[in-house]
């Protein structure tokens, strides 16, 4: 009997043996079937490196935490200030329904700019999507971690800034392009967060304004970037079968080339203190083969030539040989007239009914939007309405900043997240400049990456390229400032609260601050 249950335990041993071999041979070949890359690896395992961040001892269910939102520039501000403006819930029951104060009041965001590495949406066109992608993950290690530097000169870093509970991808281009990236980057790192991203947001909120059984035509203005992932196309069709809508819903892409470079006053787009054409001019122009003024569409544009928004080389407009763009809203007209035409060009096209705000920086163009939409609506030729029967009187604008503050809201109230003794007005702001101290880094007179460097760099090279700082007037223009303060005041005011009053910027001289 006492050799019998030897037998017995020695085959148990073997079984359990080969189970365990055969485990640990899954998990060697998941890990051989998905490894880090070198900034994941960077993130997750070099403990003496920039990028690292200890995510054992990270609590991500520390509902004093704050919300992480990030963007290539100050465009995801319009996704923030969304944020800050929603009030669809009553703050004690958390039940629908408004009750006066904005929901997010008690909940503190952390805000990234990634202006030195934008605009996102050329990484395509420069066939780097992958270097887009180490960018996003570098700017959700920003947020997940807590260093920071003071300014663009200090040579070391503080580490007091705080970690986040939630993420939101305020920008289309990085949701396109680096949303799965992150999902997988999260499961990695054993980070229990919410992730919520613009584009599936944006695509249900296009849909709600539809009937059912509706016909119509949904225009996607957005970078070329997020336009060539057809991130919105595919994710629009894909809800639409799955929510059961039946209607004829056709999709017309606008790569909106240059109008958040324009935005931000990328030097490349647009250069207000220029009173003709240069060299250096990246935007749609006579020339542009990609992207062509058509000469016979000018009365279409009608640009505005006032105060240099458009530069040409002769003194009398019509005579123009070298045209170009220099202003956002000569750039709305652009694409907007671009768009319109695909339409009327297409025989059975029907009637464009919405107009999704592919780019976070859009919104702040609505009002020019709408006032090109109103000219092209009324245009006439040979007394002809041209464009009327290809759009409705009045388009719907879709904002989907609207649509991530309710997933976000959800996300938190699903896992009993809310933060019950934070305070809205404590809120961080941070931009990404050039690492001058990085010798590789390769910089313009106006201290910028040049246009060569930033899309010349290669994915696994990890090093700081740029450091991440607080807002403040040495890198947010006064024309940015302007913008901000007047489409939206209410997160202009926490920008101001945070320089202000922050620690992390009260270093710096009264003048440098954004007051």
């Amino acid at each position: 009997m006492s050799e019998m249950k030897c037998v017995i335990r020695y085959e148990l041993l073997l079984v359990s043996v080969f189970f365990l071999s055969a485990c640990s041979g899954e998990n060697k070949n998941q890990r051989e079937a998905d490894p880090l890359s070198a900034i994941e690896s960077a993130v997750l395992e070099d403990k003496d490196g920039f990028y690292y961040v200890n995510v054992a001892d990270y609590d991500a269910k520390d509902t004093s935490l704050p919300i992480g939102v990030f963007d290539s520039g100050t465009g995801g501000l319009t996704v923030l200030d969304a944020l800050v403006q929603y009030d669809q819930n009553n703050n004690e029951q958390h039940a629908s329904g408004s009750d006066g104060k904005i929901d997010f009041l008690n909940e503190e965001f952390v805000y990234l700019a990634d202006q030195a590495n934008m605009p996102y949406g050329n990484y395509h066109k420069e066939k780097k999507s992958d270097l887009l992608k180490e960018h996003v993950l570098k700017d959700v290690q920003f947020l997940l971690g807590n260093r920071y530097y003071t300014n663009s000169t200090d040579k070391t870093y503080k580490e007091d800034k705080r970690r986040v509970k939630a993420l939101v991808i305020a920008c289309n281009t990085a949701t396109a392009y680096g949303q799965e990236k992150i999902d997988e980057f999260i499961a990695k790192s054993k980070l229990d967060i919410p992730v919520i991203g613009v584009i599936n947001a944006g695509s249900r909120g296009t849909l709600a304004g539809f009937g059912k059984d509706e016909d119509g035509a949904i225009g996607v203005f957005a970078t070329v970037g997020t336009v060539a992932s057809k991130g919105y196309e595919n994710t629009i069709l894909k809800m639409k079968k799955e929510l059961g809508y039946t209607g004829d819903l056709q999709i017309y892409n606008q790569g909106g080339h240059g109008v958040a470079e324009a935005v931000d006053g990328e030097r490349d787009f647009v250069d207000r203190k220029l009173t003709a054409p240069r060299k250096d001019y990246r935007g749609p122009s006579l020339s542009n083969a990609d992207y062509k003024i058509e000469k016979t569409l000018m009365d279409v544009y009608n640009f505005d030539f006032d105060k240099s928004k458009m530069l040409c080389d002769t003194k009398n407009t019509d005579d123009c040989q070298n045209l170009q763009i220099n202003s956002a809203d000569n750039y709305v007209r652009y694409h907007l007239v671009s768009l319109m035409e695909k339409i009327r060009q297409n025989p059975s096209a029907k009637p464009l009914k919405a107009l999704v705000l592919g780019c976070t920086h859009y919104p702040y163009l609505v009002k020019e939007i709408k006032s090109v939409f109103a000219d092209l609506y009324n245009y006439k030729k040979d007394g002809k309405y041209v464009y009327r029967p290809f759009m409705d009187k009045d388009i719907n604008i879709i904002n989907p900043a609207e649509y991530v503050a309710k997933e976000l809201y959800e996300a938190l109230k699903s896992r009993e997240s809310f933060n019950k003794g934070g305070q809205i007005n404590n809120s961080e702001f941070y931009i990404s400049v050039p690492n001058l101290d990085n010798k590789k880094v390769e910089v313009d007179e106006n201290q910028r990456f040049t246009y060569a460097y930033k899309y010349g760099r290669q994915v696994g090279e990890i090093q700081e390229y740029v450091k991440v700082v607080p807002f403040s007037r040495n890198n947010i223009s006064s024309d940015v400032t302007d913008r901000l303060n007047q489409s939206i005041p209410a997160t202009f005011s926490l920008i101001k609260s945070f320089n202000a009053a922050n620690k992390k910027v009260s270093q710096l001289p009264a003048t440098e601050r954004i007051q």
